[in-house]
């Protein structure tokens, strides 16, 4: 397999991980490391079309699922850092009709922690009407609490999460979370991330490949568990209506166009290790994105326990999953968040980096991915 890219001198473990990879079902993929503000290594390889054979370049990017909500949450904190959002202040202090149903106490830590205890989306939805964002904003807003607000262990808010957090942005500062990122930080990092992707860089997105259907029986109970209806855990992974199933629909101009930013961020593996390692450090020059004390308390734990919908220890901070939510080669200083299919992002604040991983080919499961871990594992090893 053709990989191209740049590696510094003594990070080959992480290229020849990144080449294993493709022996254990990559099809086309690319990983960043930033390590003290500069790239240590930015590698692409494989085919952005499998069916068209056509190859992964430097400039290829793709869907990265729940790796988003850190990026959602990175703007959260941006601006909770210039005090235009309270984490200790009401969701319905800026959001005046989200207190209706009895949540007039749901803080805005609670909603970056996974412990709003809006889970699921209820109600009846089309697809255009899930992806115009008010129709989903006003169901939440009336929705009742699956449990009080803040208490007990999380429950993560696999997509509300993203619809309230940046609803919190719009009202805070009139911007899209889309809009916001781009402006006030992917063009200054210059970073090739979007949430809601622009129709002339659509040639340049590569074609998921939707995980196939096991034939592990172990693993066939654990996904009919988790799309379950009637049950919290299938409300959650199947609303709004059942209409984000990991399918073809992925590849669709709608699905990119929208902003959906608990999961519909596109970009590369470059861009994500250069925005996380700007959150521990300068990057080539640019300033810190985020204070010292901003990232400090973005990473404290907020919720911890076996969450109440995916049934697993999880830990969340202010957005970001910490410990047990990420592979388990990644030191006690990392804080980021894992997609679907097995994408990833995260910083380590003690070793001074930023990584990302983004692949085309989906894996079906829960957990760390084993690509990933791999690959973490051979960073930590080059430190």
């Amino acid at each position: 397999m053709q990989v191209e890219g740049h590696v510094e001198p003594g990070w080959g473990a992480v290229a020849d991980a990144f080449r294993r990879n493709f022996e254990h079902g990559d099809v086309g993929a690319a990983v960043g490391v930033y390590a003290d503000g500069r790239p240590a290594v930015e590698l692409y390889g494989g085919l952005a079309d499998a069916e068209a054979g056509s190859p992964w370049h430097a400039d290829t990017v793709v869907p990265v699922f729940s790796t988003t909500k850190g990026v959602t949450a990175i703007c959260a904190n941006l601006l909770i850092e210039r005090g235009r959002l309270d984490p200790d202040a009401p969701v319905a202090a800026y959001w005046p009709k989200f207190a209706a149903a009895g949540k007039e106490g749901v803080l805005v830590r609670h909603a970056l922690s996974h412990r709003a205890g809006l889970p699921a989306i209820e109600g009846d939805f089309t697809l255009e009407q899930a992806l115009s964002w008010e129709p989903v904003v006003t169901q939440l807003a009336r929705q009742a609490p699956r449990w009080p607000p803040g208490e007990g262990a999380p429950g993560y808010h696999m997509r509300s999460y993203g619809w309230i957090v940046g609803e919190l942005v719009r009202r805070v500062t009139g911007q899209t979370i889309g809009s916001f990122f781009a402006s006030e930080i992917a063009a200054p990092y210059s970073l090739d991330f979007w949430i809601g992707l622009p129709e002339e860089l659509e040639p340049r997105v590569a074609r998921l490949i939707p995980p196939a259907k096991s034939g592990d029986p172990e693993l066939v109970a654990l996904m009919d568990a988790f799309t379950a209806p009637g049950t919290m855990t299938g409300d959650t992974f199947n609303g709004p209506s059942g209409l984000f199933a990991y399918d073809e629909m992925w590849n669709t101009r709608a699905l990119h166009a929208c902003e959906l930013p608990s999961s519909n961020g596109i970009g590369s593996a470059s861009a994500l290790a250069r925005l996380y390692a700007a959150t521990v450090g300068s990057v080539e020059g640019a300033p810190r994105l985020l204070a010292p004390p901003t990232v400090e308390r973005a990473r404290r734990q907020e919720s911890d326990g076996p969450d109440r919908v995916l049934g697993l220890p999880m830990r969340y901070g202010l957005g970001f999953g910490i410990g047990p939510c990420l592979p388990p080669s990644c030191g006690p200083g990392a804080f980021g968040h894992s997609g679907a299919g097995g994408s990833l992002a995260f910083a380590d604040v003690d070793a001074g980096i930023g990584f990302g991983y983004v692949m085309n080919t989906m894996n079906l499961g829960v957990g760390t991915d084993l690509r990933s871990e791999m690959l973490v594992r051979a960073v930590m090893a080059s430190l």
